[in-house]
């Protein structure tokens, strides 16, 4: 493991993306995105992506040159059409969009369409709290999970985020995969040729697995059962449903440069709390937040992004050197 600066780490896996046929402000968006998931901790969201996003780039299953399009359907409500293109230029563009629409209509949203794999959906909703709006995020992804009872992946992993300010610290940020545990940490898993735990996600045949390569052609499990697959079809609904984009049964894979584009959907929510809260909002927040806290061994979520980002406050980031040696490969072949 090395210490790269993250600016040069952002820099060269940027120069992977333009090799690739990407446009710079797309490559630079990406970089930006996966980099912040490699410091969090995400690694299944973050630099082992590089490979794959770049492959589905050169085969024009993603449009690395794509620029979203914006259209304002109503006046707290808009639609960006991703247009084949990675989905982090298209995020990047509602989150400005509903900093701006937000105070002024005390809530707002954004449905993005033919967009891809959205990766940390947690970062996109805590840059809403930063402005001070408390944020819901959806995605949906390739099918992975079988609705309950059934025996064949309709729904994706799909993901869900919140975010709120809190004054004079770090937003609190709520991400999870409805999955049991997110399908990028089987991916990583397999890559790498580790057992995964019992309880995670079953062979194609539907019975449990510690395989990591044969849970990715299987299924994966929902976090509560019953419950947990009546949530990740809510999202389902809520992030392609309302963006008219395509259901997980009907999208391509993250993972891999063949077929056509994906084209899932997300949705990304933002509220104004001072509308709704009479400005009370912080100091509501904050008597749940104590509350928590003064119970002996309870904490908020979020201490393991807050932990990696500490470690690279000097503006390093900690990589191992086959992966950057496969990012560096990938920009020789421009």
């Amino acid at each position: 493991m090395s210490r790269i600066p993250r600016a040069e780490l952002e820099a060269k896996v940027a120069a992977a993306f333009v090799a690739a046929g990407a446009t710079k402000d797309a490559a630079d968006s990406v970089a930006r995105a996966l980099v912040a998931a490699e410091i969090d901790g995400q690694k299944g969201h973050g630099l082992s992506r590089v490979p794959s996003y770049a492959a589905q780039a050169r085969s024009g299953k993603v449009d690395g040159r794509a620029r979203p399009r914006i259209e304002r359907v109503r006046p707290g409500a808009i639609r960006i059409d991703a247009a084949s293109g990675f989905a982090y230029p298209a995020i990047d563009l509602a989150v400005e969009e509903l900093k701006r629409l937000a105070p002024a209509q005390g809530i707002a949203l954004a449905a993005i369409a033919h967009s891809h794999h959205c990766g940390v959906l947690g970062h996109p909703v805590e840059r809403l709290a930063e402005a001070g709006l408390v944020a819901l995020a959806f995605g949906n992804s390739p099918e992975a999970i079988a609705p309950w009872g059934g025996n064949r992946a309709i729904f994706g992993t799909n993901p869900i985020a919140f975010a709120c300010p809190r004054a004079g610290q770090a937003p609190l940020v709520i991400d999870l995969s409805l999955s049991k545990v997110a399908r990028g940490k089987i991916m990583v898993a397999a890559e790498k040729g580790e057992a995964i735990p019992e309880g995670w996600a079953v062979d194609k045949d539907g019975r449990p697995t510690t395989d990591a390569k044969r849970a990715l052609g299987g299924a994966m499990l929902p976090m509560g059962d019953a419950k947990g697959a009546q949530l990740v079809l809510m999202v389902e609904i809520l992030a392609a449903a309302l963006g008219a984009s395509n259901f997980g049964f009907e999208a391509s894979s993250f993972f891999d440069a063949q077929g056509a584009p994906p084209h899932v959907g997300q949705l990304l929510i933002a509220i104004d709390p001072a509308a709704p809260s009479g400005g009370r909002f912080a100091e509501r927040l904050e008597a749940l937040i104590a509350a928590i806290a003064a119970q002996p061994g309870a904490r908020l979520p979020g201490q393991k992004r807050l932990a990696g980002r500490a470690q690279a406050k000097d503006g390093t980031v900690e990589v191992d050197a086959e992966t950057l040696a496969r990012i560096e490969a990938l920009v020789g072949k421009a």
